[in-house]
This record gives structure tokens, sequence and C-alpha cells, in this order.
């Protein structure tokens, strides 16, 4: 018997699995995949929500826990495996200054530097490769950014190298429950036993029936994004243009996306948004256009009404965990959202209060989750 079982290997399952490793218990993690190669490998790496003010501050909390702390780890992660996750501070700049009242207020709030660009010259200074319509805007220098792939594998490659039981493409088909208590879980008709279940297991975690009865509302979100092989120093800062963004990789490869599209777990790319996103990416940097395209893919994400992931116990089955539904965020929210929940099962005071969290927390649907 295992004292905990994981089930899905994304970045929060894998973070997971290793700190509870950490901490002396006898982990195994299961994904249906291959570890890290769903929305953790698909997203964007942007260590902030895009447009921080307009979201519950549950989710400043757990960005900014990430800010802080990731730098730490990935110079472990390198160390180890001899894979560089990329962790750059590229800084994010916005093109316009119309909710700079609100950046300002959110920015005081949380303790982070805001810079007001207030003229042509000042945003173009910051960022030279803007279209020149852009007239103004505002910038977060302390914003950072890390390769999605490369920290997916850096992950997996430590997991891979400790001993730390992994099962990949292997699918959990339900869980073992007893006397209002999680006992294990079902491969097929076989049944592994656990003391305790963390359900990571990102946009599938709302099919178990568990979640369906505790009102756990997660669903997939499509994005699409493409990628531009740009130069290197083409690009140098994070900008983000009425919800879409361009990121810089060391590089000098240029990441635009994403949509966000309702299509349950219908998975594919489509030529229309290619070319939507393309053009969109000509109007942010017309230098682009001498650039050519070179991938374009999709990715699940875990969506949940307002945006703030389910992360506690189960309120009707001991021993039951979930860590998910972060939305557009799993990497920007998975380092603060595992610590948080792996201090409250190994009884220490959490890093952040796990309240607003929780599984029967009252969450406001917003506009997009429609």
């Amino acid at each position: 018997m295992k004292d905990v079982i994981i089930v899905g290997g994304g970045i929060i399952g894998m973070l997971t699995a290793r700190t509870l490793h950490e901490a002396g218990l006898d982990v195994m993690l299961i994904d249906q995949g291959e570890l890290g190669t769903e929305s953790t490998w698909a997203g964007g790496g942007i260590l902030s929500p895009l447009y921080p003010w307009n979201y519950h501050p549950a989710i400043t909390l757990l960005s900014q826990y990430g800010q802080q702390h990731y730098p730490a780890l990935c110079q472990k992660l390198q160390a180890v495996t001899d894979v560089d996750p990329q962790w750059i501070r590229s800084g994010l700049v916005f093109t316009d200054d119309r909710e700079l009242a609100a950046a300002q207020a959110w920015a005081q709030q949380f303790g982070y530097d805001l810079q007001h660009l207030a003229t042509s010259e000042a945003l173009h200074a910051c960022e030279p490769q803007l279209a020149p319509e852009f007239r103004s805007g505002l910038f977060l220098p302390e914003i950072a950014q890390m390769r999605n792939p490369r920290i997916a594998h850096a992950l997996r490659t430590s997991l891979r190298l400790s001993p730390i039981t992994l099962m990949e493409f292997t699918r959990v088909t339900r869980l073992e429950t007893s006397d209002g208590r999680v006992t294990g879980v079902y491969l097929g008709d076989q049944v592994l036993k656990a003391r305790k279940v963390i359900l990571t297991s990102g946009a599938w975690t709302g099919l178990f029936p568990e979640m369906q009865a505790a009102n756990v509302n997660i669903r997939p979100v499509l994005g699409q994004m493409i990628l531009f092989r740009g130069k290197r120093g083409l690009l140098k800062r994070i900008v983000l243009h009425e919800g879409r963004y361009l990121i810089p990789r060391n590089d000098g490869r240029i990441l635009c996306g994403s949509t966000l599209e309702m299509n349950d777990f219908d998975k594919h790319t489509t030529d229309a948004v290619h070319d939507e996103l393309q053009a969109t990416a000509y109007r942010m940097m017309p230098a682009l256009r001498d650039v050519p395209v070179l991938n374009h893919w999709s990715g699940l994400r875990p969506g949940s009404p307002d945006g703030v992931p389910y992360i506690g116990e189960h309120p009707d089955i001991a021993g039951l965990y979930v860590n998910s539904g972060h939305y557009r965020y799993g990497v920007t929210m998975g380092l603060g959202s595992v610590q948080m929940l792996t201090d409250v099962m190994l009884g220490k005071p959490p890093c952040i209060d796990p309240t607003p969290y929780r599984l029967d927390a009252v969450r406001t649907p917003t506009a997009e989750w429609g």
C-alpha cells in the first residue's frame, strides 16, 4: 500500500510527487500519457495572469508564490538533470493604459513595481519592436517566464532519477472508497491501494463522479498557439494586447497565443485560428511579417468558473484531495498550489490561506465561463 497515489502527471502532479517524496512518503504517480505532455507542455509559461488586476486575489497569491520560488527550483532541477527550464525575467508590457487606475491599485496592494509608459517614446523605448500605432502602455518589469516543455522535461527527468513509482500511459478508471474514505484507485479491474489519493488530472478531473457529487466544476478549455522562428534578441519583452500575447524565448523563437474555446475534449487546430493569430502577431509586431511560422498546436486547460483552482480535501471522502482547475495558469499557480496543499497534508502551517480554494467555496462564474 502506498502512502499517496497521485492521479495526473502534469506540472502539479510532478511537483506534488517530488514534495511528498522529499517529506518521506511512499508516493506513486499515474498518468494516462507521458508525464508533462498535456496542458503543461502546451502553455506559454508567463508567470503572471494576463491582466492580474482583473482576477480574484486568490489567483495573485498563488502566482506571487511561484514568482518568488521558481528561480530556486529551476536552479535545483538544472543541477540534478542538466535541463535548463529557461526561467527569464522578461517583464510584461501592456500596449495601452486604459486600466491604469485598477492596475495601480493592484500593484500597490500586492507590492509590484508598475511603470506607466505614458508616451509613445516611453513605450517603444521599453520594447522597440511594438507597432508604431501603440501610443502608451504599462510595464511590469518583475514578471518572468519559463519554457513549458523544458520545465516539464526537467521535472520528468528528475522523477525518473528518483525512487518514486511512476506509471505512465496508464488510465485510472475510477476511485475505490469505503466507509467515507478513499482506499485506492482502479486500473480497469486492478486495484492499487493507498492511504490518500490526490487528483491532479487537469481537465479530466471533473469526470470523476466523486467530483461531480462535490460540485467541482472543471471542464476543458481549448487553446491554440503559433510559434515564429525569430532571431535571438528580436523581441525582448512579453507583450500583451487585447488578450493576445507574444512571448520571446532565449533562442529567438516567439510564441503567439492564445484562444479560449469550449470544445469538450476535442483537441485540434484550425487554419482559421492560425491565420487569426498570425494577423494579430503582425499587428502587434510588424517585424514578424518577415519571420516564418514554425509550429501550431493546441492544449486543453482545466477551466473553473472564476479561474480559482479547487485545492483541498473532498468534503465527504476522507483522504481524497484535489489540486486542479487552474484554467490558463497551471504553471503560474502550480508551485504555490502544491506547496499550500502539501503543507496541509503534512500538518504544517500553510504558506497561503487555503480557505478560498476549498472544494465547497462559493465561486461566481466569470463572463468568459459562459
